[in-house]
């Protein structure tokens, strides 16, 4: 599972150095082939390894394009969706068009988050964690399932 929070730089030719924590957790076998997309509720990328988003694509690909709303997420995730390639030196190279969308610059925050891995402009992942830590939340405003959970 990816977990904690990472910061790197992205170099002249918009290439990031994976931390390595996340790499050693990267499936051995096309260990070095990464899928990117955009998320589609906050502007960042959300990186996959090859094999946990083959199982999200087809799930997505199930689902009825008749729907609007399916049709509007299949449209943003599958359409950004980009292979990606680890280098010899552990770096991937982030299309220009989803570092435009993430508003990624220079400073990225390379966020895990379970079975993925977020990566925000600096300046974004700054803005909306001190957003989401200010916001005030209602007993009432709570799913369920975080209830009852313990931390």
């Amino acid at each position: 599972m990816f977990r904690g929070i990472n910061s790197v730089i992205l170099d002249a030719k918009g290439r990031i150095k994976l931390p390595m924590r996340y790499r050693a957790l990267l499936p051995t076998e096309k260990m070095s082939q990464l899928i990117v997309t955009i998320d589609t509720e906050s502007p960042c990328l959300l990186l996959y390894p090859a094999l946990e988003w083959e199982v999200i694509e087809e799930k997505l690909q199930a689902l009825s394009s008749f729907n609007p709303v399916v049709r509007r997420i299949q449209r943003l995730l599958i359409g950004h969706a980009t292979d990606l390639e680890l280098d010899g030196n552990g770096r991937i190279l982030l299309p220009s068009l989803l570092r435009d969308y993430a508003n990624i610059e220079k400073e990225v925050r390379v966020v895990g988050q379970g079975r993925k891995i977020e990566l925000w402009s600096a300046v974004e992942w700054d803005h909306h964690r001190t957003r989401w830590i200010e916001e005030v939340i209602k007993p009432g405003d709570l799913p369920d399932e975080l209830q009852s959970l313990a931390l």
